[in-house]
């Protein structure tokens, strides 16, 4: 078993780096109207970590932790500056399974190790609000590190404030002054782990700055490596069922895939085609849930439209039940894809060809012309499937002549928000031109996918022996939807200019 907790703090040292740390009284400071000093605790945890640190480089701590009210295994995964969201499980001797599970895109196959050692006496202060409520907790640390296999210990004193399980994270803003007034300033370490790796020689070096992209390669792989990190960061967030994440996560898996096949004159498609056909496994494996989610929203806004005397029968109920069944099936189906071997085996194709990549001589070529001609080409590809849908007969030809249309305006998207950077204004306008397409296009495909599930939770209920008025209304305001999206998409069509 384990729970999730949001944890929003910011670490000081002394002003010089080497002073004494001491705590103001901050009892007046904002909202704070009191400080209740607590008894003094002593955490003793070993951090764990791939032997080449891939969790502390990707900014994730795994530790073993005892004393304190919530001793036991503890997963950070960085959110934002300062904020992390820390996932728990029981004290065990072992690593637990799930926790291992949660970092297995990063760690694959190589095995997770004790490294380091933090014993910390901590001096606990409760900033508190005029009516008691807790808002934040204050602490002062004395820090001892040590390497998990001995050697040589580093001590440090810092000083911490951490926000109170919903509170508001603006607390921290306005207490920065008054420690500051009191000589701390904020800590160049991100974690007490970032900064017994460094002081005990164990960190990787500080990575060199990257040149700023200039050929058409540079600027494709830019783009690939951010959007693959981005991948790796959001799987955490799927399995645990963070809200949006397995979507976000889908998009950066087409995101690499468009980019591949629009920018097949930079990298040879031989190489990538394998790799965009396993992403589109991913893509479709990922999909499942958030098809779902898109549904189940779309039915119960579009029910709440219905006026009352109009819903007959356990319409409310019977969605419901569809829901949860299917969100049951598609949870286990996300977990599945990402425990198999099959999505490591594409993690590390994907690293290998960032590592080395099969460029092709437009590589070398400024990037301007090479990504432009590459737009080009895409909206002409769009430009075909759009008159195709608009000249075929209404009926399931043109809806599936549509979402092929919708598949490449969505690419054609993707690659010009991948030439932003390169392109500037133009490549950022094409972008925003083709998204309103998009958007008509994938509303027109929620339509058709809303209509099937409608057919077939109206079944169900004529099983159950439950009128099916209601599911026939939804169906024909849908039919009707989707012809106003056909009507529409004329217009916004005519809207989208070539790249120049």
């Amino acid at each position: 078993m384990a729970d999730t907790v949001r944890e929003i703090e910011r670490k000081y040292e002394a002003e010089d780096g080497a002073g004494e740390v001491r705590l103001p009284d901050l009892s007046g400071a904002g909202p704070v109207a009191s400080v209740a000093r607590q008894d003094a605790v002593e955490l003793d945890a070993v951090y764990y970590d791939t032997a080449d640190l891939r969790l502390a480089a990707a900014g994730i701590t795994l530790r073993r932790r005892t004393g304190g009210t919530d001793a036991g295994w503890h997963l950070k995964l960085p959110v934002a500056p300062g904020v992390r969201d820390e996932v728990r499980a029981p004290l065990g001797e072992r690593v637990p399974p799930r926790l291992a599970g949660l970092v297995r895109c990063r760690t694959r196959e190589e095995p997770l190790l004790p490294l380091v050692r933090l014993v910390t006496r901590r001096a606990v202060q409760h900033l508190l609000a005029a009516d008691g409520t807790l808002l934040a907790e204050a602490s002062t640390d004395a820090v001892t590190a040590e390497r998990a296999d001995g050697g040589h210990t580093v001590r440090w004193i810092e000083a911490e404030v951490e926000v109170a399980p919903g509170g508001d994270p603006a607390l921290l803003d306005t207490l920065e002054p008054h420690l500051r007034t009191a000589g701390l300033r904020p800590s160049p370490a991100p974690s007490k782990l970032a900064r017994a790796l460094d002081e005990l020689g164990l960190a990787h070096p500080a990575p060199q700055p990257v040149a700023k992209p200039a050929t058409a390669g540079d600027h494709l792989l830019a783009y690939l490596r951010e959007h693959a990190e981005t991948l790796l960061a959001l799987d955490p967030g799927a399995r645990l069922g963070t809200k949006d994440a397995v979507h976000q996560m889908r998009v950066a898996t087409r995101r690499l895939r468009s980019a591949f096949r629009t920018y097949g004159r930079i990298l040879d498609r031989r190489a990538t085609d394998p790799l965009g056909e396993e992403l589109r496994w991913l893509a479709a494996g990922l999909g499942v849930d958030r098809d779902r989610e898109v549904l189940v929203e779309r039915l119960r806004d579009a029910l709440e439209e219905v006026p009352r005397p109009l819903v007959r029968g356990p319409v409310r109920a019977r969605l419901r039940i569809w829901a949860t069944r299917n969100r049951a099936e598609t949870r286990r189906q996300v977990t599945a894809v990402l425990d198999g071997k099959r999505y490591l085996a594409l993690l590390e194709a994907l690293d290998a060809l960032l590592t080395d990549p099969p460029l092709r001589p437009a590589a070398a070529r400024p990037a301007e012309p090479v990504l432009t001609k590459a737009l080009q080409r895409d909206h002409a590809r769009l430009a075909a499937r759009v008159e195709h849908a608009l000249a075929t007969e209404p009926g399931r030809a043109r809806d599936l002549a549509l979402h092929e249309a919708r598949k490449a305006a969505k690419r054609a998207r993707y690659a010009a928000e991948a030439a932003t950077p390169a392109l500037g204004k133009r490549a950022k306008r094409f972008a925003r031109e083709v998204k309103a397409v998009q958007t008509v296009l994938g509303d027109h495909q929620d339509s058709v996918l809303t209509r099937t599930a409608l057919q077939t939770i109206a079944s169900q209920a004529a099983v159950a022996g439950e009128t099916t008025f209601t599911y026939g209304l939804l169906y024909g305001r849908e039919e009707r939807r989707a012809a106003d999206d056909e009507r529409q998409l004329a217009g916004t069509w005519t809207q989208v200019r070539p790249p120049a």
